[in-house]
C-alpha cells in the first residue's frame, strides 16, 4: 500500500491534534475536574495513534498509546490531575512534536523516547507524579548528555565534498589560503535556531568564504537539526580570531575550530570506498521490504479498529471531506494570473467607456462583478488566521513563567485577525522573543510586585487588529518597563551615543536604542533573555517584511511593543487623484470620506495649515509640495481633499481633483527605489499608464 501521497495531509493533521492536545492541557491545568477535556485530549491522542500506525511510524503510534493509556486513567478518575503529571504528559507531547517534525524533513519518525514512556507507565501503575518526576531526573540528564554527545559526534565532521568542492580546497590551500572546519553548538535552550545560524553565517562571510554546511543551509533555515551544525570555510584569518568572533554571537554553548586537512580527506575516503560491503545493501533492502510489508499490514488493519472504538466518527466525515490543502505556490500563480486579468479587465473598461458601445459595456460589466467575486475568493484562499502564531504561545509562557518563578496570565485577542500566509510564515520568531523579553526582563517577580502594589500574578497582552492596509501585533505587559536613564548610561559607555547627543533624544528614540545589536539593559544575563537580546533579529525580520515596530513604555507600568506589518495583498480598491497632470491612488481602506473645502475657511494652527471637520481640527498635506509636482495651473477658490486615518489620527490630503474609485494591481518598485517616502508602490492603470500608490500613514506622520 503505497503511503507517500497521504503524507502531506498527515504531517498536517498531526500537527493539528497535537495542537489540539497542547490547548486542551492547558486548560484541564486550569479546570482539572473538567473530565470533558480530558475527553477531547483523548480523542485527539486516539486519531494521531490511528494516523500513526496507518502510515508505519510505529515509535509514534507506541508513545502515543502510552499518554492515551494515562489520559484514559484520568477520565475513569483513577488518578487526580496536577501540575506534575500535566508537565510529563507536555514532555511526552514536546517529543511526539519532534518526530513529526523529522517525518516532515523526510526522516523516520524514530525517537528514544524511553524516560518518557518510563514515567507514563509508572504513573498508570498508581506512582505519585512528583515521585516519578525526581526519580527519573538523574536518568533523564544522563540520557540528553548521551544525546549531545551522539549529535556532536554525527555533526562535526563533513563526510562528502563533491568534485568542484574538493578543487576550490585544494586551490586555496596551494595559494595560502586556511581550510577551517568550524563545529558550532548552540544551547539547549536556544528558541530561535534559525536566526542564531544566520548572524553565525554572517560573522563568517566578512572574514572568509563559506564552502559548505552540514546540515544543508536549507534544513538549517528550517531549523531541521538538534543544537549542532558544521561549516567549512576558506579564510586567512586564524583559528583563534574565527572562534572569537563566532563566540560573540548570543546564544551558542561552545565553538570548535580545526583546519580541514584536503589530502587526509581524499585518503579517508578511499578508505571507505575499499571498506564498504554490497552486502550491506542487499540487507538495507530487506529491511526496507520488510518494513514495507510491516506498514502494509498495520495499514490494512488499523482503521477497522478505528471505527469499532469510536462510531460517532462516521458521521462526521462528510464534513470533513469538504476541505482541501492546496499548495502555496499554487496560489501564486493562480495570483500572478489574475492580476493580469485585472490589468486587461480596467483596459476594457476604458475602451467601453470610449466608444460607447452599450452592449460592450454591458458586457464588461458582467465581467467585472464575476471578475470581482472571483477576486474576493482568491484573495481569501491566501489569508489565514494569525492564531496558528498565537495558539504556539501559551504552552511557552506556562513553561517559562514555571522556569523563572513568575505568576504570569496571558491575555491573547484578536486571533481571527487575518494575514497573508507569507507573513504568517515569518513573524513567528520575532514574537517569541518579544514574549521572551516581556517575561523575563518586563515582567517582575511576585515578590517586588507587591513591594510596588501591584497584584503578584502579571499580565502579558498579545493583541492583533486591522488598521488600514496593515495589521497591527501588540506585545504588551504591565512590568518594571524601561528605563530611560539606564538605557543612555548603556549606550554611552558603548560608544553608541555621546553624551551630547543623550541630551536631545525624546523618548521614543532612546527606547529603539535597545533594538541595537547585542544591546541590554540587564543587569545581568539569564538563560532566557535580557531586554534587548535578539531585539536586532526582530527589527530585521520585521523591516524584511516591509513592517516596522516601535517601543513605548513607562517606568514601573510596563511596555508595549507594536508591530505594523503590510497586508501584502496584491490587489487593492483605490480612489485615483489627479495632482497637476499626474495620477496617484490612494487606498479606500485609509479614506474617511471625500470633500470640497473653500479656501477662504482655511485656518492656520501651529505654523500649519488646518480645517475644521466636524469640530475636529485636522492637518493640511499639500501632496504637491510633498511630492514635489510641477505646478503648471493655477487652483481655484476651492480645494480638493481627501480625508484619511491612521488610528486616532486623521489628515486631510490636498489634491486637485478626484478620478474615481477603481481596483488596481499593487506592484513593488523594486530594489533600487526601497524606502521611497509616501509611496507604497505602483499600478497600470487601463490605458498603460502608471500610477503611484501612496502610503498615507506615512503622509499621517
Amino acid at each position: 500500500m503505497e503511503m507517500s501521497q497521504y503524507l502531506e495531509v498527515f504531517i498536517e493533521e498531526s500537527k493539528e491534534h497535537l495542537q489540539t492536545v497542547n490547548d486542551s492541557l492547558l486548560s484541564l491545568e486550569k479546570n482539572p475536574e473538567d473530565l470533558t477535556i480530558v475527553s477531547e485530549i483523548f480523542r485527539a491522542a486516539h486519531t494521531l495513534k490511528g494516523m500513526s500506525a496507518t502510515m508505519g511510524y510505529q515509535d509514534l503510534a507506541n508513545l502515543t498509546h502510552k499518554m492515551e493509556n494515562v489520559l484514559d486513567a484520568v477520565r475513569n478518575q483513577q488518578i487526580e490531575v496536577d501540575s506534575n503529571i500535566l508537565d510529563i504528559v507536555f514532555d511526552a507531547v514536546d517529543d511526539l512534536e519532534a518526530m513529526v517534525t523529522d517525518i516532515s524533513a523526510g526522516g523516520s519518525g524514530e525517537r528514544n523516547v524511553e524516560v518518557v514512556v518510563g514515567k507514563l507507565k509508572r504513573i498508570e501503575q498508581g506512582e505519585k507524579p512528583a515521585d516519578v518526576q525526581q526519580s527519573n531526573d538523574d536518568s533523564l540528564n544522563q540520557d540528553r548528555m548521551m544525546e549531545t554527545e551522539t549529535e556532536s559526534s554525527q555533526s562535526e565532521t563533513i563526510t562528502d565534498l563533491d568534485e568542484f568542492e574538493l578543487t576550490v580546497l585544494q586551490e586555496s590551500d596551494e595559494r595560502g589560503f586556511t581550510n577551517y572546519q568550524i563545529v558550532v553548538e548552540l544551547r539547549e535552550d536556544c528558541l530561535l535556531k534559525a536566526a542564531r545560524v544566520y548572524m553565525v553565517f554572517e560573522v563568517l562571510e566578512q572574514i572568509g568564504e563559506v564552502i559548505k554546511s552540514k546540515p544543508s543551509v536549507d534544513q538549517l533555515e528550517e531549523e531541521n537539526f538538534e543544537n549542532t551544525f558544521s561549516i567549512l570555510i576558506v579564510s586567512q584569518e586564524s583559528s583563534e580570531e574565527i572562534q572569537s568572533r563566532v563566540e560573540k554571537v548570543s546564544e551558542i554553548n561552545k565553538v570548535d575550530v580545526t583546519e580541514f586537512s584536503v589530502n587526509q580527506f581524499k585518503e579517508q575516503s578511499q578508505y571507505n570506498e575499499q571498506t564498504s560491503s554490497p552486502d550491506s545493501e542487499v540487507n538495507q533492502t530487506d529491511s526496507e521490504n520488510e518494513t514495507e510489508a510491516t506498514t502494509s499490514s498495520v495499514a490494512t488493519m488499523t482503521p477497522p479498529q478505528e471505527k469499532a472504538e469510536e462510531p460517532s466518527k462516521t458521521k462526521q466525515q462528510p464534513s470533513q471531506n469538504k476541505t482541501i490543502r492546496v499548495n502555496i505556490e499554487r496560489l501564486d500563480v493562480l495570483m500572478n494570473l489574475f492580476e493580469e486579468l485585472v490589468i486587461d479587465r480596467g483596459r476594457l473598461e476604458q475602451i467601453s467607456n470610449d466608444l460607447n458601445h452599450t452592449e460592450l459595456q454591458e458586457t464588461v460589466e458582467r465581467m467585472s462583478r464575476i471578475s470581482g467575486d472571483l477576486q474576493n475568493i482568491i484573495l481569501n484562499m491566501r489569508m489565514v488566521p494569525v492564531e496558528q502564531v498565537f495558539n504556539r504561545f501559551p504552552r511557552m509562557v506556562r513553561q517559562l513563567a514555571r522556569d523563572l518563578n513568575k505568576k504570569v496570565n496571558l491575555d491573547i485577542s484578536g486571533a481571527e485577525t487575518e494575514l497573508d500566509r507569507t507573513v504568517i510564515d515569518e513573524i513567528g520568531d520575532p514574537l517569541v522573543h518579544l514574549i521572551r523579553n516581556s517575561l523575563d526582563h518586563g515582567i517582575e517577580s511576585p515578590d517586588k510586585r507587591v513591594q510596588h502594589g501591584k497584584p503578584e500574578e502579571g499580565t502579558l497582552s498579545l493583541e492583533a487588529y486591522h488598521s488600514g492596509n496593515h495589521v497591527f501585533i501588540e506585545v504588551s505587559d504591565d512590568g518594571g518597563g524601561i528605563n530611560r536613564d539606564k538605557v543612555l548610561e548603556k549606550a554611552i559607555s558603548n560608544g553608541v551615543i555621546t553624551q551630547e547627543q543623550a541630551k536631545g533624544l525624546s523618548n521614543q528614540q532612546v527606547f529603539d536604542l535597545i533594538m541595537e545589536s547585542g544591546f541590554s539593559t540587564a543587569d545581568k544575563v539569564s538563560d532566557v533573555s535580557g531586554r534587548g537580546v535578539g531585539l536586532d533579529v526582530v527589527k530585521n525580520t520585521i523591516e524584511s517584511l516591509g513592517g516596522t515596530i516601535t517601543i513605548d513604555s513607562k517606568l514601573g507600568e510596563g511596555s508595549v511593543f507594536s508591530i505594523q506589518l503590510p497586508l501584502t495583498l496584491s490587489i487593492i480598491s483605490v480612489m485615483l487623484v489627479e495632482v497637476q497632470h499626474e495620477k496617484f491612488a490612494i487606498p479606500l481602506s485609509s479614506i474617511i470620506e471625500t470633500a470640497i473645502v473653500k479656501k477662504d475657511d482655511i485656518m492656520h494652527a501651529h505654523n500649519k495649515k488646518v480645517i475644521d471637520f466636524r469640530g475636529r481640527v485636522v492637518p493640511l498635506v499639500f501632496l504637491k509640495d510633498v511630492l514635489d509636482v510641477p505646478v503648471e495651473l493655477e487652483q481655484g477658490d476651492y480645494y480638493s481633499i481627501v480625508l484619511v486615518r491612521k488610528g486616532d489620527k486623521m489628515a486631510g490630503l490636498v489634491v486637485d481633483s478626484f478620478i474615481g474609485q477603481q481596483e488596481v494591481v499593487l506592484k513593488s518598485l523594486g530594489n533600487y527605489l526601497t524606502n521611497v517616502f509616501a509611496i507604497s508602490g505602483a499600478t497600470i492603470l487601463g490605458d498603460g499608464q502608471v500610477a503611484l500608490i501612496l502610503d498615507s500613514n506615512a503622509l499621517i506622520k
